[in-house]
């Protein structure tokens, strides 16, 4: 079972990148399933509309997580509620709408579980990531309420998420970080099977600042008057996440690797 995780998608040109070559990649890699975190795909750089959703199900992407900004396009209210391969951190302050995980089918009759977590620290307030994840495990369990499960950690901090990593550890196929828009090179295999890496990176123009454009990046850091609100670059994007290979026996990871496609970033396939 191989499964891809595509760190936040950043407005138009990580939307187009998807579009254009996940189809050819799904085919070339031998995908199974696609999970990709959209929090960042309007066209402002930040939230995710409907629309959007179904040009990256139509793409082939199997479900799409989010984090701090899955409320900014408001129409995220009410398409999350109908919407269920849509997911929101589990840990966000109740009642929220939506939900923060779900088991899926696949074409080859197995079971996936996604779970979306945020982080705490220097984040929007939320309710305790560890408690909700405890809570989660009490409950469910890696081949028997599920075949895999695929953890979204949307954090700040390296080690709030290399703490998940290891408390999902043997618990959990991936453990896989994401909202700091740049690739980490710590991909690996935990002492127990758990496959992790702190943060999967962006999908979007790395010629910026961790997606937007750099020139007014640069003036909000100098506090000039006419910096704008952040708006994403505009450039060729890459795409970058993880490919697992995901044991179908006891739900574990075999093999993780680091995916880099296009862009500015040096392009492996």
């Amino acid at each position: 079972m191989r499964i891809l995780f595509l760190g936040d998608v950043v407005g138009s040109p990580g939307c187009e990148a998807l579009k254009k070559y996940l189809p050819d990649l799904i085919k070339k890699k031998k995908i199974d399933f696609i999970i990709v975190n959209g929090e960042n795909a309007a066209d402002e750089g930040v939230g995710i509309t409907e629309k959007i959703c179904n040009e990256m199900f139509n793409s082939g992407v199997n479900v799409i997580t989010t984090g701090n900004h899955v409320w900014d396009q408001k129409e995220t209210l009410s398409h999350i509620e109908k919407e269920n391969r849509l997911i929101r951190p589990e840990n966000l302050i109740k009642p929220s709408p939506g939900r923060g995980f779900e088991v899926f089918d696949t074409k080859n009759g197995l079971k996936v579980c996604v779970l979306n977590l945020m982080g705490n620290i220097f984040m929007k307030k939320c309710d305790d990531a560890f408690i909700e994840a405890e809570n989660f495990l009490k409950k469910n369990k890696l081949k028997e309420s599920y075949d895999f499960l695929i953890v979204d950690f949307h954090g700040e901090i390296t080690s709030e998420k290399m703490a998940m990593g290891h408390f999902f550890d043997g618990r959990a196929t991936l453990v896989v970080g994401t909202h700091t828009h740049v690739p980490t090179n710590d991909t690996r295999i935990l002492e127990n099977g758990t496959a992790y890496q702190t943060d999967a990176g962006m999908c979007g123009d790395y010629n910026s600042v961790i997606g937007m454009d750099k020139s007014n990046s640069l003036n909000k850091f100098f506090k000039k008057k006419d910096a704008k609100r952040n708006f994403p670059s505009n450039g060729q994007a890459s795409l970058c996440g993880v490919i697992v290979e995901a044991n179908i026996k006891n739900g574990l990871a075999d093999k993780i690797e680091n995916f880099i496609y296009g862009g500015d970033l040096k392009n492996y396939y």
